[in-house]
């Protein structure tokens, strides 16, 4: 079995702002996390990545909020997409 992509979109959110969202279903659990998902999740501003939610092989499920590197407890798709969501509605909240 190969990795289906389940979603791939980027969202504009103002003049100078999008996110992107890409979220891959994979046969084995890449390395340091324990489900079947590939994910990476960013906020762009002003050609800057403010928010990252991603689980690169190695290091597991975590975010970058700015240069700060924090851990992420996956649960799902569905909270995964709620919680990049809440932080970028936080971004802009500020």
């Amino acid at each position: 079995m190969s990795a289906t992509l389940l979603l791939k979109q980027r969202k504009f959110i103002n003049e100078t702002a999008f996110a992107e969202l890409v979220v891959w279903q994979v046969p084995a659990p890449v390395r340091g996390s324990a489900h079947a998902f590939k994910y990476r999740l960013v906020l762009v501003v002003d050609d800057c990545c403010v928010l990252r939610f991603d689980n690169e092989a190695g290091k597991g499920d975590h975010y970058h909020i700015g240069e700060t590197e924090l851990p992420y407890q996956f649960t799902d798709v569905e909270k995964l997409l709620t919680d990049f969501w809440r932080h970028v509605d936080d971004h802009f909240d500020h």
